[in-house]
Parts: structure tokens; sequence; C-alpha cells
């Protein structure tokens, strides 16, 4: 089974930085025809420097309204879609429950959720018109585990994969399919803000709060972004056209989450 994806019509949520600047490199150096938005003024910027082929726009996908017009214009420039890679999403607070204001769990949702919802929303009936296609959720092994004094973003992870079982279920009679990827501890500036925030929260130091991490992890190490990326690439070629409904965890074997 072919693996093959040039020519591809992609649109990836959040791609300037970290994991969707991951996926986006992988789909277009395989010859997909990609586009991408991001909040990130600068990390648009550098995409539109050194990967100008790809259709780029500076949108917060808070703005339900934005989303959908860069949505609507990118598949009017494609005619049409094949793969949806959602990938939007913010940390959130790292506090007990108790500390955590209602304004920030709204944001966790409005972005990890709801900018999800609002993005499959638009895409799905050009998907199901062709009777072909793929939707992708990037969620979390926090979407499978518990995650203490990380409440908002763990709940939001865990939504996703009922909005992925529910729209598998769905949209499969229409010949789409839809997947969530579960990345583990992946290597980046944003897990090193994330244990920072951690470390900080219990007392202990980074260096100390990095290797307990690690200690959870069975294969004791992080998670390079260009592997999602692949297994992205995987998902929405020929090979993997009857992989649905699946949370696929790339995590290094994660037991926990402390």
């Amino acid at each position: 089974m072919r693996t093959a994806i040039e020519g591809k019509r992609v649109i990836v949520t959040a791609g300037a930085n970290g994991i969707g600047r991951a996926i986006v490199d992988q789909l277009a150096d395989a010859g997909a025809r990609v586009a991408t938005c991001d909040v990130s003024e600068h990390g648009i910027e550098q995409l539109r420097k050194q990967l100008p082929e790809v259709r780029t726009e500076l949108v917060d996908v808070r703005d339900a309204a934005a989303q959908a017009k860069f949505l609507e214009d990118a598949i009017s420039y494609f005619d049409g879609l094949d793969a949806l890679i959602n990938n939007a999403g913010i940390s959130g607070p790292t506090s007990h429950i108790e500390d955590v204001c209602l304004l920030d769990w709204q944001s966790v949702f409005r972005v990890n959720v709801e900018s999800h919802f609002v993005a499959s929303k638009i895409v799905v009936p050009y998907l199901r018109k062709q009777r072909d296609g793929a939707l992708i959720f990037i969620s979390s092994t926090a979407g499978r585990l518990g995650f203490p004094l990380r409440t908002p973003y763990a709940a939001s992870k865990w939504a996703l994969v009922g909005l992925m079982k529910s729209l598998a279920m769905e949209l499969g009679p229409d010949g789409v399919r839809v997947n969530a990827i579960m990345p583990g501890v992946v290597s980046g500036d944003r897990i090193n803000r994330v244990i920072a925030a951690k470390a900080e929260a219990v007392g202990l130091s980074f260096d100390e709060m990095h290797r307990k991490w690690l200690d959870l992890v069975s294969l004791r190490r992080m998670i390079p972004p260009k592997e999602i990326a692949e297994m992205i690439h995987f998902l929405i070629s020929d090979a993997g056209r009857n992989i649905s409904g699946q949370s696929l965890s790339l995590c290094g074997n994660t037991e926990t989450l402390r």
C-alpha cells in the first residue's frame, strides 16, 4: 500500500511552530499542497520565507469567523480538500482546581476543543461530497490519563477523543476516516515551558522535574515532533485508508502523568 501523498490538499491549524511546523514541513516535503494558519506573526513570517509554496495566514482560532474564512478560502484555492489536521492547542494554567479561574478554563476549551469543532464543521461537507478524506485531531496522553494540576488541559484533550470517536462513526459510511494522535512528552520549547511551570508549582528544580517526567515513560525518552508528522503522513496516505476511530498514542509508553 502506497504512502505517497503528492498532490493531496491538506489544511493544518497552528502550523507555524512546534508540532504544527513539523507537520507542515513533512507534508510539504512529500509534495502535498498545504495551507496553514497560526496566531504567531513571527512564525508565519518565517514560514513564508522558508516554504513559500505553503499557503499561510495569520489567524487566531479563538475567532471562529476568522478561522472559518481561512478554511473556506483555502478549500476554494485548492478546489477541494483531502485532509484536515486539527492541531491548535494551548497548555492552560498549572494550578490546583480551586485556583483555576473560569476565564482560563474557557480559554483552554475555546482553543483546544471549540476551534476543532468549528474547523471540522466547515470541512466535513467537502469530505462527505467526495466520499474520501481524513480528519485528524491532535490530542495528548493527557487525553487518556489523569493530569494533576493541569485539569483544564486534560479535560479538553479527553473531549477531543469523544469528538473523534463520534465523528468516526458519523462519517465512516461516507468514506471519511477520523483519528486522534496522542503525543507524549514532545521535545521542544513548549514542553520546557510546561516542565518549568510544573516544577515551580510543586517546588522542584527544572532538572528534577525533567527527570521525574522521563521516569514515567517506559522508553525514557521524549518524542521528536517529526515522528508525529510522519504518523500523520501515513494516516492521510492510501496506507492508512482503513484506520479510523483510533486514539493513536505516540508516547514511548507514558505510564502515568504526575
